[in-house]
């Protein structure tokens, strides 16, 4: 674990190199909930009241940092006396490995990793505001006609491509097969990126892969694959798939600074539930065309965490082995107001 006296950067140059051995990998649309939902005036951030007024948030590009870039354009970062610099990074082990780093202050990821880097002692990780939940028609399992898999019945013994073994994908995949009685550990899992699923799909590579949002519109129109299984469906109904995080000395060390983050993401979450207002933010973040846009089911948008719904992504990863033994989820939500 790391310490509390040890700088972010010192630490990270001596855990960088068994963070990468955990293949770390960012699963949904990011795959992807704040740390308090007071919803009180700002703190005098802009007066210098905030231990740092100036960090770097890392994220996916994804559909789930809608939120975040409308806060940056609506000024409430600015209002809360915060400079944010949003960087993307390739995956989720390259958001955490600049958390880890020093490299990044906040990063956005989907929650496996966090809670993989807790479990395995390689970061000592608070979660400081939520991103996305699973929505219906958001998180699906695609196959292509004539392919031989057309349900949930068909996937025994199938390959099934998935953003990275041991992250949320195949897990939830794993859920949703022994909800049904069948045996996910006949599966042949292919690593397989959200931007090449549809095509490897249609080509035959693999029986079947789980895409997010943006790539389920497009990948039906360019690639003609098919949902098949709805993955937020369930024991993953509304299952919370992606976050903010940050190392607990950082969360620690800058509760006013964490506070003025998560109450600007708490304004720029709720104008999201506007479609009309989201939905320009995310042509630019996902890279899609308007008219791409104007089809996609958005995920949900969230900003305040509850320990009770975020305790199932640790419950379902001790189901299925992904770590050893249970993890308190209330332990690892950043609550600057309690400090």
């Amino acid at each position: 674990m790391l310490r509390h006296g040890t700088t972010a950067r010192q630490s990270g140059r001596r855990l960088a190199g068994v963070l990468a051995t955990l293949g770390l990998l960012a699963s949904t649309s990011g795959c992807g909930l704040l740390g308090g939902e007071d919803e009180t005036s700002p703190s005098s951030g802009g007066n210098g009241s905030l231990e740092q007024s100036s960090i770097t948030v890392a994220h996916l590009p994804s559909i789930d940092v809608g939120p975040l870039y409308l806060a940056q354009q609506r000024g409430y970062f600015e209002e809360e006396g915060l400079t944010v610099k949003i960087e993307q990074a390739a995956s989720g082990q390259a958001a955490t490995q600049k958390m880890i780093g020093g490299d990044a202050d906040i990063v956005q990821s989907s929650y496996v990793p966090f809670f993989l880097a807790q479990a395995k002692g390689t970061a000592e990780i608070k979660i400081v505001a939520d991103a996305v939940a699973a929505a219906p028609n958001t998180f699906q399992l695609v196959a292509k006609d004539g392919s031989g898999v057309s349900g949930v019945d068909d996937l025994e013994g199938k390959k099934i491509g998935v953003s990275a073994t041991n992250t949320i994908a195949d897990t939830i995949v794993k859920s949703v097969m022994k909800t049904n009685g069948l045996d996910y550990e006949s599966v042949e899992w292919v690593q397989t990126s959200f931007p090449d699923t549809a095509a490897a799909v249609a080509r035959g590579d693999i029986d079947a892969g789980t895409l997010i949002e943006p790539f389920l519109t497009s990948g039906a129109e360019e690639h003609g694959v098919r949902p098949i299984v709805d993955l937020a469906t369930g024991p993953t109904q509304d299952f919370p798939l992606a976050g903010y995080g940050a190392l607990a000395e950082f969360a620690d060390n800058n509760p006013e600074t964490v506070a003025a983050f998560q109450r600007a993401m708490q304004k720029a979450t709720d104008d999201a539930q506007d479609r009309s207002v989201i939905e320009p933010v995310i042509v630019d973040t996902a890279k899609i065309d308007p008219s791409t846009a104007s089809l996609v089911t958005l995920p949900q948008f969230h900003s305040s965490l509850d320990a009770s719904r975020l305790q199932r992504v640790p419950d379902l990863m001790l189901e299925f082995g992904l770590i050893d033994s249970k993890i308190d989820a209330s332990t690892m939500i950043a609550r600057p107001d309690a400090t």
